[in-house]
């Protein structure tokens, strides 16, 4: 029987292909002791596909809080009693403002974020002017605004949106347990509108709300059988926040299970992007050193996410100086093969 290793490094290396239904579960069940192998393969087939850069992106919160939905991992919620204050729509200006000093520290994507549960046809003509000052500042584009129809995805394609983030979480058996107010048909219906419409997927995860391992790797299953990889893959590690059901339930991610996640996505999804999200802040420089060798090849930059901090700029950049890592940057070549399109 051919090793599981040697069929990934043909397809996934060597073809930049997925793998099929029996050999994804074979390899998301690799022996622990077979880890620095899992490592080594992944490191090379993030080289391969995406090169040695790492891509920044920055992001911003267009509208905080008063979210009526009740994923129980989010301070943005409604329901949970969260101290966070709900704010009305950015207003355009400030928005490209941002997206302006995003781009002067390297960032070459800008993720705009809104607590909705869907965005309602008010707010639709804001929406597009933000993603077309964003672009035309020469950044990508990335919006999350909850669940979109077809109509809102064609107005977004049309003006220039680029990517549209919008995760799955954790497995399909976890997710009863983490929100209620949507399922995860919801949230597959969404992924198709967009990936139909013409905008390319953000869709990951987040690890630590006290799943278990074979969920973790349920939720890679899912990613790895959409009809097309996403383009970008969000690996989060939950941060602990007050007054959310999540905060009960959470359990401490095993570093070397980061790591392993992060092998995984990247040699599932040979040309994806994967982003080492939110949850940075936690990690040491060793254990960012190793996800980076484990595949990812990109993160969030700037000193707070949507509600959550995030390492310092200058703190990135030491830690890429010191592995010999640099920005990439849009004229050159997107990150992954892909994006090009």
């Amino acid at each position: 029987m051919t090793d599981i290793l040697d069929i990934a490094r043909e397809k996934a290396l060597e073809n930049g292909e997925g793998l099929n239904q029996e050999e994804l579960v074979q390899i998301l069940n690799i022996e622990d002791e077979r880890l620095p192998e899992l490592l080594d393969l992944a490191h090379q087939v993030r080289i391969k596909h995406c090169g040695v850069d790492v891509s920044l992106e920055g992001i911003i919160s267009l509208k905080t809080g008063g979210c009526p939905e009740d994923c129980g991992y989010c301070s943005q919620s409604a329901r949970h009693g969260s101290e966070l204050t709900a704010s009305k729509l950015l207003e355009v200006q400030r928005v490209i403002a941002e997206a302006k000093k995003a781009k002067a520290a390297g960032a070459t994507r800008y993720c705009m974020g809104a607590a909705w549960r869907s965005p309602k046809e008010r707010d639709m003509a804001q929406v597009v002017a933000m993603v077309e000052g964003v672009k035309a500042l020469g950044m990508e584009t990335c919006m999350t605004l909850g669940m979109l129809t077809p109509p809102q995805v064609a107005r977004l394609k049309e003006a220039g949106l680029d990517f549209y983030n919008h995760n799955i979480d954790t497995s399909p058996a976890y997710y009863p347990k983490i929100a209620t107010t949507r399922t995860m048909e919801d949230r597959l219906d969404t992924l198709d509108h967009v990936r139909q419409g013409g905008i390319k997927v953000c869709c990951g995860g987040i690890l630590g709300m006290g799943e278990a391992e074979e969920d973790r790797i349920a939720m890679l299953v899912v990613l790895a059988n959409l009809s097309h990889h996403p383009e970008s893959v969000p690996i989060n590690l939950w941060q602990p926040i007050g007054n959310t059901p999540v905060e009960a339930m959470a359990r401490p991610v095993d570093p070397f299970a980061l790591v392993r996640a992060v092998a995984l996505a990247r040699i599932l999804m040979p040309q994806s992007v994967v982003r080492l999200s939110a949850g940075r802040r936690g990690m040491s420089d060793e254990l960012q050193a190793l996800c980076f060798l484990a595949g990812a090849n990109s993160i969030f930059a700037g000193d707070v996410l949507l509600t959550t901090e995030n390492p310092a700029s200058w703190q990135d950049a030491d830690l890429f100086a010191r592995l010999g890592m640099r920005n990439a940057v849009v004229e050159k070549k997107p990150v992954c093969l892909a994006q090009v399109s």
